[in-house]
């Protein structure tokens, strides 16, 4: 247990200076992370433009990174539970900061993807302990006011990853164009090191879950068979090994169930607890957090690509025009948790989903109303919708999903949550071959290249509609009333395998 977190404040003033110390810089670290993830989207034009990367790099420039995190995330976790928190998070900390170089000094695409899938891998040793420490350092009665700071720092890093990543590309600082993206993660990874050393307290659980690594690289193993060929699959002419990979992946899930089932009984550690499933909410959150993965995973990278490379706008007039949307869905998730969510449950969320497709289908017809000509104000207002849609469904989401989960499977179910959001993000980030370039290429073809950026975005938007659409229809499997299934910790488990009846806010990573 960390030696902070049994000592009050009141008799301890150093102690008290040195958890706060250690919350900062957990805070800063997440926060990065937080950034990196958005950081990202909109320099690819210029990343495009400047290295000569193909469409498929561009996605997985995006997706390795969501892929890389969601396989490692809950063994992250469990890593820090058996071998200390701190050690792991440093650990993360420094190698998502090598990593961060090496992205910036990428020589070619092959390597800054290669960087990219490392940085995931990294921050899934580094985001999972950041709760835990918390946890460690923090007596209960204190933790509502560490975790509202948690928030808000959610918060901004919606609105600071896009700005930031808009002005680092356009002011090319030292002629280095896309590259301080990364760079700017070295001062600040580096002073998180050496401050993290001195000022967190190390701690570990007493009854930690053992490492499931073969769950690991069958879970890795049957993502990227269905990833790969759906991302390289078009510009290779959708070849007959692309279905049959496909194909695999089913077999390879049907592998992964029957290895965690035998694992279950071995030791009771398994990678993923199946038992989990037996719980109607959670079955049905679980398929409404990978799908909504999907359509923002779609989303997001089609937006910047129709605003950059389709009208032409530069990286900053792309991210600013983004800002009514993260604010829209900062707003909305404040007031959905604190007001809505605890009078009328679950009916909010399918009100989320509503009013988010609601949102998209403004901005379809928007865009083919006014093509090429269309004005970041214009395109205020779907935005707004679209984000006020978001933040109805982000923030009490995991609650609603983990309502009826029992209490001695919260930790795992958390990591189960977050695993499946981001493997859905990068399932959704391959499918942009399918709905967006697919279209793009055809007009190109056709000899209609200069709206072919605006009908692929168009094309793509009404997929996201139809598929939050589907999101709608399954979060009837959700609670009708709100409720907590306790308090989670980690990534993967709880705090002396207990849950308190007061659980932190999950982070939603694609709410930015």
């Amino acid at each position: 247990m960390s030696s902070f977190s049994s000592t009050s404040p009141k008799t301890r003033p150093e102690a008290d200076r040195r958890r706060w110390f250690a919350l900062a810089i957990v805070m800063t670290a997440a926060f990065m992370d937080l950034v990196d993830v958005t950081i990202v989207n909109v320099a690819l034009p210029t990343i495009q433009h400047d290295e000569g990367a193909s469409t498929g790099q561009l996605q997985w420039i995006t997706a390795g990174y969501a892929l890389a995190f969601a396989a490692l995330l809950i063994t992250g976790g469990r890593l820090g539970d058996i071998f200390g928190r701190k050690r792991l998070f440093l650990l993360g900390v420094g190698g998502f900061t090598v990593a961060s170089a090496l992205c910036g000094f990428a020589a070619n695409p092959e390597m800054l993807v290669a960087s990219r899938i490392l940085q995931g891998g990294m921050a899934a040793m580094m985001v999972p302990q950041v709760l835990s420490i918390v946890h460690a350092t923090f007596p209960a009665h204190e933790r509502g006011k560490v975790f509202g700071l948690f928030g808000a720092i959610v918060g901004m890093g919606a609105v600071t990853g896009p700005l930031l990543g808009a002005l680092l590309t356009e002011w090319n600082i030292a002629g280095l164009e896309w590259r301080p993206i990364f760079l700017i993660n070295l001062p600040v990874g580096i002073a998180a090191l050496v401050l993290g050393s001195r000022f967190i307290g190390e701690s570990r659980a007493p009854k930690a879950l053992k490492l499931d690594l073969v769950g690991v690289v069958l879970v890795t193993l049957a993502m990227l068979a269905l990833v790969y060929p759906l991302t390289q699959g078009r510009e290779n002419g959708w070849p007959l090994w692309g279905y049959v990979m496909m194909a695999a992946s089913v077999v390879l899930v049907g592998v992964l169930v029957a290895y965690e089932r035998a694992k279950t009984r071995r030791d009771g550690s398994p990678l993923i607890e199946l038992s989990l499933f037996k719980v109607k909410s959670f079955a049905g959150g679980i398929a409404v957090q990978t799908v909504f993965g999907i359509a923002t995973g779609i989303f997001f990278l089609t937006w910047t690509l129709y605003m950059q490379l389709g009208l032409g706008w530069s990286a900053l007039r792309a991210g600013l025009t983004g800002v009514p949307f993260s604010v829209a869905v900062s707003v909305a998730a404040g007031i959905s948790v604190q007001k809505l969510v605890p009078r009328f449950g679950r009916k909010v969320l399918q009100a989320g989903a509503l009013t988010m497709a609601a949102g998209v289908l403004i901005y379809v017809w928007q865009a083919g109303h006014y093509g090429l000509g269309i004005a970041s104000w214009q395109m205020a207002l779907p935005l707004v919708v679209m984000g006020l849609g978001m933040g109805l469904i982000v923030a009490p989401l995991t609650d609603a999903v983990l309502s009826e989960v029992p209490r001695e499977h919260a930790g795992s179910a958390s990591g189960l949550i977050n695993t499946v959001m981001q493997m859905g993000n990068a399932l959704g980030l391959s499918l942009v071959s399918v709905v967006f370039f697919n279209v793009v290429e055809d007009k190109f073809a056709q000899g209609i290249g200069d709206v072919a950026f605006v009908d692929g975005f168009r094309g793509a938007m009404v997929w996201v509609a139809g598929v939050l659409v589907g999101i709608f229809a399954l979060m009837f499997a959700l609670p009708k009333a709100s409720g907590g299934a306790g308090e989670v910790v980690s990534g993967d488990g709880v705090e002396d395998g207990a849950v308190s009846s007061e659980r932190e806010p999950e982070v939603e990573r694609e709410l930015v």
